[in-house]
């Protein structure tokens, strides 16, 4: 018997209660595979194609339904950077991410090596609770080298 797993299986049980989420099936294996390889920046495609790869029969409305409940539940962190796609970050401490947009992978900014200067006020009645920089980073033109 594979006690590993079941451990792990508890984990993500617990993760889930403590969050307040109950850990059905569906959200035992996507919990399994966001935070079973350590910290993670997914689509839900990414996720649904991940999930699907591992034999877990679950759409894509689900996937989307199920990283919107962890998010409400502060288990991941939201992140816009191309249009229409969001990543979910498994890592929901204060940092900033690097987009690829060649690839399109996001990645996370080593710690103390962006500064950010002043913050505006916030309207009245409202409170910062937290600042995304996502630095999107492109290869350079075969043009744009030749020019420097």
């Amino acid at each position: 018997m594979n006690t590993q797993g079941r451990h792990h299986s508890f984990c993500v049980f617990e993760r889930l209660r403590s969050a307040g989420l109950r850990p059905t099936r569906q959200r035992v294996a996507l919990c399994n595979l966001m935070f079973g390889k350590g910290d993670r920046h997914l689509s839900a495609e990414e996720l649904h194609a991940e999930a699907q790869s591992a034999g877990e029969p679950v759409s894509l409305a689900t996937v989307y339904n199920t990283l919107h409940q962890f998010t409400d539940a502060g288990l991941v962190r939201p992140l816009s950077a191309e249009g229409q796609r969001t990543y979910f970050d498994t890592n929901t401490s204060d940092h900033h991410h690097f987009f690829f947009e060649d690839d399109g992978e996001m990645v996370d900014i080593p710690d103390g090596t962006l500064e950010l200067g002043r913050l505006p006020s916030p309207p009245e009645g409202m409170e910062i609770v937290n600042v995304d920089v996502v630095v999107r980073l492109r290869k350079k033109s075969v043009v744009a080298d030749a020019a420097e």
